[in-house]
């Protein structure tokens, strides 16, 4: 540990000594700001006509060029989309500021005209320009683009980029990863900084719909990361940059009213961008809002299997199927401030600040028949999730001379899911009702050994199909009914979890000479961890435990309860008439009263909250000392070496409680446990980047990365969850490793004359220390637990290939001209090696990574002619596993099947300032299912309904 600490101190004392050794050299410099009608242009060329230097501009359109010259010079300005631009100039000593420079969209005849000044072209154009200048292999969204698809939310607004994938989360979009890896393997960043997370299952994917897509300028998907990027990335980095200051001023607003199919409510979005320039243009401030209120339902057909069972066969046995629907609302609310201040061409300071909110209110109806106990389950729960993301960052730029640019930030962010139900008692958390009858007259459809199956699982064919569920009732008047359904159980299930980052970082870009520039830089973060996710504090009345002279059971109906909520039809998208599983549920005020002292006391309710619990809960800190050093250098015209070498030392700290169970009778103690794991992760990588001409770049990368592991999966001790069936046990793993992967890319691409491109690469990683779940059922004190704990496997493998195209078919004539596509798809695969077994029995399992899909593929059919814009686009994603099950084996792995979605959007300019557009999203109803081994063996299938709305844009400035 401090043989790495020294070798960090001797990185940053490098740093440090090439600055001081830098200052001193000065030369010209050219500095500028690219600009069009439609604002800055990121990734513009600058190249000298009469000099052999060129660079590009950066995100703002801002660009510095190290002439090396006096006197008169010439340079040219090039875009793609764009008439390039030359200027001729008098180069004097030192800064030479060209303030803002426009460029003007190229007509090379009436088609390109109506194509270039289309409401696409322009962001197409600044996407593509950032791509073709960039270092790493990367794809890029601007912001506008974002808006051309009923996307809200930032999650949703990057599933149409080439080799992205997302998870759905009762419909819409929460998380996303790069080339179908799992989800923590994916660095989700916000202008450059990894986004603190406070994913409730405490591992490091980012929940990002706390983020209404309106507060996004760019978005940067990089596959094959540099030195100066964070390092645990091993499918690739998604940043986020947030809305900074204009050029000129502007300011629109949007507005647009909705129609949920599902829970037949409305919908409403909302949003107001404002920016402008003050003191002279030195002061600029960038504002930003947005707001979407949805009313929103699905409906879930949930199975659970008898796994833990000792005969094969019964393993795949049906222990409940539960009808579960929601029904509630959802707000995504956001506010984005982005300033600047410029002293004069060579040094600015500037400040972002974002306050995100979802509120995510929640209540879930679930009806349950249980096979294994021979009764019928309600239950019934009101949650209100609230996910919040707020922080700032201050930063600065500044030309110290001529070859030295400095660059500095300091940020401080946090995100925090949390709830503050119910108010009756002292713990926050989801409460939970759980009613219960007994089944007396049986079922008609179990198999010969008294289980009930599905049929091509059952030893004798008797069984059923999920899809036509019949529950078997020998006495089909015997149905759930209020007076029957007793209250057996309150559950508080504790779910808050915060993460805390304060960071700090500096870096230096040096022109050594006129071939080569050198960056390095260093960073500290600063992590701070608290969780409850697994504590549940739990309620049984004497009655139910079997204590004498116990009060009797409340019933369903001896309860204040309202109409089920109105929607679409109960599971309508099953066979059948499911409505015998409808109950009118529990008032909000009515759940909350049973947890006060006025309901628990006089019904004999008692605190059985398992000694255990208190193991949920942790906190801990994480610090992260990062230095880096990056060459660039241009071997030849054609040819650009990037390499580099970054280190991260990692130091993490987590304190909690363990339990230990000892003695006769045992007796079960909980103690304080503190665990800590240090590591260090040093990544070379180098970049080629070949132009074969200006339309085309072949680009090839070797790059180490890794990824931490997660903070769930470290915990000192184990926590239980009643809040499902069966309940689940998980356990930490303090000794888990980081994962490492060596990485290597190619990529082609190729620049269409009229805003487009075909690019193609194939892609390798070798992947050491695997983190995953592994999951089995286990009997404890007579109760049926699945425990899950994260362990390390051998090593893994995954290769793939991508390509993808956007074009526009302007060689058609007339309104076909209009039309164009864009197509891209992924193939990935990986192989991961499973042990099953003890001692000299182990077998090798083989399956693909977690959460990863082996194809991933995007088609968008566009009109784009004149004022009309219409964008049909479907998103497809292959079926991935989700847990391994390493006791039993691949027929036990849980997988998510395969899930295509079609969404549609038109937008109609009425003049220069105003549009309509129209926005609907899941037209084919696609639903969500997970299977256990078998596709046929489902354990969830999940439906949605389709949602759409309309609305206007009005650019008041522009």
């Amino acid at each position: 540990m401090m043989h790495t600490f020294t070798n960090v101190k001797k990185l940053t004392g490098m740093i440090l000594l090439i600055l001081l050794s830098t200052t001193s050299l000065f030369a010209q410099n050219i500095k500028g700001t690219i600009t069009s009608k439609d604002g800055t242009l990121p990734g513009a060329s600058i190249h000298g006509v009469t000099f052999k230097l060129s660079t590009s501009s950066d995100l703002n359109g801002e660009f510095t060029l190290n002439a090396q010259v006096t006197g008169k010079a010439k340079i040219a300005i090039s875009y793609i989309g764009y008439a390039t631009k030359i200027i001729d100039l008098e180069l004097n000593s030192g800064m030479n500021s060209l303030g803002n420079i426009e460029l003007i969209a190229e007509h090379k005849n009436s088609l390109s005209e109506v194509t270039i000044s289309g409401s696409m072209a322009p962001s197409q154009a600044k996407a593509y320009s950032i791509k073709k200048n960039s270092n790493a292999i990367m794809d890029v969204m601007a912001a506008d683009a974002i808006g051309k698809l009923p996307d809200r939310n930032a999650a949703e607004a990057v599933q149409r980029m080439q080799g992205v994938a997302v998870a759905r989360y009762h419909g819409e979009a929460d998380q996303a990863t790069v080339r179908g890896t799992p989800f923590a393997w994916t660095s989700t960043l916000f202008n450059g900084n990894r986004l603190p997370s406070s994913n409730v299952m405490g591992n490091r994917s980012s929940v990002l719909d706390a983020v209404p897509s309106e507060m996004i300028q760019y978005v940067q998907v990089a596959k094959a990361i540099t030195p100066d990027m964070e390092g645990d990335a091993i499918g690739g980095s998604i940043n986020f940059i947030t809305r900074t200051a204009p050029t000129t001023r502007q300011l629109n607003v949007s507005a647009a009213g909705g129609y949920n199919t599902f829970s037949k409510n409305g919908t409403y979005n909302a949003s107001l961008v404002y920016g402008d320039r003050f003191l002279n243009d030195k002061l600029g401030v960038m504002l930003s809002g947005a707001i979407w209120d949805r009313q929103w339902g699905a409906d879930s057909f949930d199975a659970s299997y008898n796994t833990g069972l000792a005969d094969p066969q019964q393993k795949k046995s049906i222990n409940t199927i539960m009808f579960k629907r929601y029904m509630g609302s959802r707000q995504t609310m956001g506010v984005n401030l982005g300033t600047e201040y410029k002293f004069d061409a060579s040094n600015k300071i500037f400040f972002r600040g974002m306050l995100n909110k979802f509120n995510d209110i929640r209540p879930v109806y679930e009806s349950y028949v249980d096979y294994t106990n021979s009764r019928y389950q309600y239950n019934y729960r009101y949650s209100h999730y609230q996910t919040s993301l707020k922080g700032a960052e201050l930063g600065g730029e500044h030309q110290l001379s001529s070859r030295l640019k400095l660059d500095w930030t300091v940020s401080d962010y946090k995100s925090k899911y949390y709830l503050e139900t119910p108010p009756t008692y002292g713990t926050k958390g989801l409460p939970i009702s759980t009613f219960r009858q007994k089944i007396t007259g049986g079922f008609n459809n179990l198999s010969d050994d008294g289980k009930r199956y599905w049929g091509f699982d059952s030893p004798n064919g008797v069984g059923g199909d999920p899809m036509h569920f019949d529950a078997g009732l020998n006495n089909p008047a015997e149905t759930m009914s209020a007076d029957k359904l007793l209250l057996q159980q309150l559950v508080i299930a504790q779910l808050d979890n915060s993460e805390h980052d304060r960071n700090a970082q500096l870096n230096a870009k040096i022109n050594v000479s006129n071939k080569i520039n050198l960056k390095v830089g260093g960073k500290y973060r600063h992590k701070y961890r608290e969780s409850t996710y697994g504590s549940s504090i739990v309620f049984m009345p004497g009655a139910a435990l079997g204590v004498p002279s116990s009060p009797a059971l409340v019933s369903l109906s001896q309860l204040e309860t309202k109409d089920f909520p109105s929607g679409s039809k109960f599971f309508g998208t099953m066979d059948g008439n499911h409505s015998q599983y409808i109950m009118n549920p529990l008032t909000k005020n009515q759940l909350f009263n049973l947890y006060s002292n006025d309901f628990l006391t006089p019904n004999g309710f008692a605190n059985v909250t398992p000694k255990t619990n208190p193991t949920a809960l942790y906190n801990g800190k994480e610090q992260v000392f990062s230095a880096y050093a990056m060459t660039e250098i241009d071997a030849t015209d054609q040819l650009k070496i990037i390499a580099g070498v970054r280190n991260e030392y990692t130091s993490m700290e987590l304190k909690g409680s363990k339990a230990t169970t000892a003695g006769t009778p045992a007796v079960t103690t909980i103690s304080e446990s503190t665990v800590s794991n240090n590591y260090n992760a040093l990544l070379p990588m180098l970049h080629l980047k070949y132009a074969l001409n200006e339309k085309s770049n072949l680009r090839a990368a070797y790059t180490r990365s890794f990824i931490r592991p997660s903070f769930g999966d470290m915990t000192p001790g184990t926590s239980v969850d009643n809040t499902k069936n069966p309940m689940t046990i998980s356990q930490g793993n303090p000794d888990l490793k980081p994962t490492f992967s060596n990485n290597f890319d190619v990529m082609a691409e190729y620049y269409f004359d009229n805003i487009g491109i075909i690019s193609g690469g194939a892609f390798y990683k070798k992947i050491n220390d695997i983190v995953f779940t592994n999951a089995s059922m286990q009997n404890i004190n007579g109760t049926d637990f699945m425990v899950t704990q994260a362990k390390n496997l051998n090593n893994s493998t995954l290769f793939g290939f991508e390509a993808g195209i956007n074009k526009r078919f302007d060689f058609l004539r007339g309104f076909w001209s209009g039309f164009g596509t864009e197509l891209n798809y992924t193939f990935i695969n990986s192989k991961v090696s499973v042990p099953r077994g003890t001692g000299n029995n182990i077998t090798l399992d083989k399956t693909s990574l977690p959460n990863q899909s082996k194809h991933l593929f995007n088609a968008i059919l566009f009109y784009e002619r004149d004022r009309m814009m219409v964008r049909l686009a479907g998103n497809y994603r292959g079926s991935s596993v989700e847990t391994i099950n390493q006791q039993l084996g691949p027929d036990f792995y849980i997988w998510t099947a395969a899930n295509f979605t079609i969404d549609a959007s038109a937008t109609y300019t009425i003049n220069k300032h105003l549009k309509a557009f129209v926005e609907l999203n899941n037209l084919s109803n696609e639903p969500v299912k997970t299977y256990m081994g078998d596709s046929r063996r489902l354990t969830t299938s999940e439906w949605y309904g389709r949602r759409g709305q309309a609305g206007i844009r009005w650019d008041i400035i522009r």
